[in-house]
């Protein structure tokens, strides 16, 4: 659903001269499904292992008790991420200026909680 919302307001990132980039930790043939089911015209890169994410200190471990919860919804994480551990990362954003440095970000410990697309437009502006 947060890809779908991203998508809609690609057009308004794009015209203030900024990139949309998503990282998961999703297979490539998993994270192609997803971008053609939800008809994602950005990039989703691989983070094989929660790589990256670790490096962020933003990767938990799924609770025992919610793993067949996911499963009842279709939700393979294993399969999913290639991998056999329930690790995830924390959905997180980060708005990287020009100068590399990051100018606005978000991660919540609520993995639950995202960024609402029209914040990062308000940071791409500020910054514009």
């Amino acid at each position: 659903m947060e890809l779908v919302a991203l998508q809609r307001s690609l057009p308004e990132i794009e015209a203030l001269g900024a990139q949309l980039i998503a990282i998961s930790p999703e297979e490539p043939d998993n994270s192609l499904s997803t971008r053609g089911k939800n008809e994602i015209a950005f990039d989703v890169l691989f983070d094989k292992g929660n790589k990256v994410a670790e490096s962020y200190g933003l990767c938990f471990v799924l609770n025992e008790e919610l793993r067949p919860i996911y499963k009842n919804f279709g939700i393979d994480i294993q399969s999913s991420n290639g991998d056999s551990t329930f690790t995830l990362p924390l959905p997180a954003t980060y708005v990287i200026g020009k100068d590399g440095n990051v100018v606005y970000h978000f991660a919540d410990a609520d993995y639950t909680k995202r960024l609402e697309p029209s914040e990062i437009v308000k940071a791409l502006k500020s910054i514009a």
